[in-house]
């Protein structure tokens, strides 16, 4: 039994509606196009890339694949005006927005005949992206990994709320790395996902073995939201993290925080694997996890998992009184 289409499918040409989250330092060109060929929409990480850098992942990725890839841009980037240049140049089928007022670039990305999603994490923020015109709205919940909304909506309390703001398409995200936990969000309104620490945890994400091995150690708990009077991060309980919950508990400035952060500290962490002094950004879902494998195998598990769950909850219906 397979997924049949929905709105999320048939807008990105993709045959399930699970989309690969772009995370800095862990979505490449390998991970996004193994996404995209396991029928998936794989997302390049346009955030820890250089234009050029995205421009040669962008390419190669055309080369693994021929099939929809999209780009995820955080529209605070520092050289948005180059990045979304060559979006439009390479002929990028789909973006994701992020980080940022979506009516900035959704109307130029659209009229050059690109598919525009946004990421938010309250309904408040997903009426604004419906004003904006955008295609589809990602809603985020406070279990993901990385940068988070400051509203600390839980996704499942969050879903069904976006879904009573909205009639757009929607995307569940936070938290989500299994097929059951993808018919749960169904159940609420979500029409697809976007799954981050599952495909940041395995074989062809771009992190560091050494990260990649130090979060299926994690047990539940050992992830956090911190740095909050920055950007909410949700991050790996590690010595850099005790370093910031030391100066957070004595009332620091947002200087203070942000001469602790320094410059590259995420890289050092996810990209270059030092996990004492590195800034360690995954989701809660992350205690699941116990293994490294190729990024078509969890779309499979997804999938399988996915119809199980639906099999057994319609052997459950409650009758009418």
């Amino acid at each position: 039994m397979k997924i049949k289409t929905n709105r999320i499918s048939a807008l990105f040409g993709i045959r399930y509606p699970i989309i690969q989250a772009g995370m800095v330092w862990c979505s490449g060109w390998k991970l996004a196009s193994a996404v995209s060929n396991a029928g998936g929409l794989g997302l390049i990480g346009a955030g820890s890339m250089h234009p050029d850098t995205l421009q040669e992942h962008i390419r190669k990725c055309k080369r693994a694949t021929t099939q929809p890839f999209g780009i995820n841009v955080p529209l605070i980037y520092p050289q948005i005006e180059e990045i979304m240049q060559i979006i439009v140049e390479e002929k990028v089928a789909v973006v994701f927005t992020s980080a940022g007022n979506p009516k900035i670039w959704t109307t130029k990305l659209k009229a050059e005949g690109i598919k525009v999603a946004h990421v938010v994490s309250s309904s408040r923020f997903a009426v604004k992206c419906a004003e904006a015109d955008v295609d589809a709205v990602v809603a985020e919940g406070f279990e993901a990994g990385g940068h988070n909304g400051r509203e600390e909506t839980t996704t499942f309390a969050l879903i069904p709320q976006v879904r009573k703001a909205i009639d757009l398409p929607l995307i569940a995200a936070g938290g989500i790395g299994s097929g059951e936990a993808m018919a749960a969000a169904f159940a609420l309104g979500a029409e697809g996902v976007q799954v981050g620490t599952r495909f940041a945890l395995t074989e062809e994400s771009s992190a560091s073995g050494a990260f990649k091995q130090r979060c299926i150690s994690l047990n539940e708990g050992d992830t956090v939201l911190s740095l909050k009077k920055l950007n909410p991060t949700r991050l790996i309980k590690n010595e850099f993290y005790q370093q910031v919950q030391q100066l957070e508990d004595r009332g620091a400035t947002s200087e203070e925080l942000r001469e602790l952060l320094g410059r590259g500290r995420s890289k050092r962490g996810i990209f270059e694997g030092d996990l004492s002094e590195g800034e360690l950004e995954i989701g809660q879902i992350a205690s699941h996890i116990r293994e490294i494998i190729p990024a078509g195998q969890v779309i499979e598990e997804m999938v399988d998992q996915y119809n199980r769950a639906i099999q057994r909850l319609s052997q459950t219906v409650i009758d009418n009184p």
